[in-house]
């Protein structure tokens, strides 16, 4: 008697296909079914197929397959949040060699001021400043130094 081995589980193309997906693919192309909702219920005429709204819905639907294509084993999206984070990233980089990390300071402790801007008594207070000694200036004193 000739026996033959049937597989548990015959794997299908669309099986291969959904199996080959990851979840960000899942995602991106969950995105038109709610935006398709979306359109559906909220804009003008709601919960009627209109002809202005099917190319919003389609626009949609083109971009998000376009984004959830794989090149190099990367979905399309991951190499534009790649490109997009090198050209938003800062020209130019400021290299502080005066950081204050791992360093030990000696700083002084400031000292301790009771100063209020709106005390009234610390602003009319009068500071005396003594008057300086005024220089005479002689004619004659100076004529008889410049001829000696």
């Amino acid at each position: 008697m000739r026996t033959t081995v049937i597989p548990a589980q015959i794997t299908t193309v669309e099986d291969k296909i959904a199996g080959s997906l990851n979840l960000t693919q899942i995602f991106i192309l969950m995105v038109p079914v709610f935006w398709t909702t979306i359109v559906y219920a909220i804009f003008p005429a709601p919960m009627q197929i209109t002809w202005y709204k099917l190319p919003v819905v389609l626009a949609v639907l083109i971009i998000c397959l376009i984004l959830s294509l794989r090149i190099k084993d990367k979905v399309v999206l991951s190499w534009l949040v790649v490109l997009l984070r090198y050209n938003l990233r800062p020209r130019y980089y400021l290299f502080n060699k005066n950081d204050a990390y791992l360093r030990d300071l000696c700083l002084p402790e400031p000292e301790k001021r009771s100063f209020s801007l709106f005390n009234k008594a610390l602003r009319k207070q009068e500071i005396k400043i003594p008057a300086k000694t005024v220089v005479k200036f002689r004619v004659a004193k100076a004529a008889k130094d410049a001829v000696l």
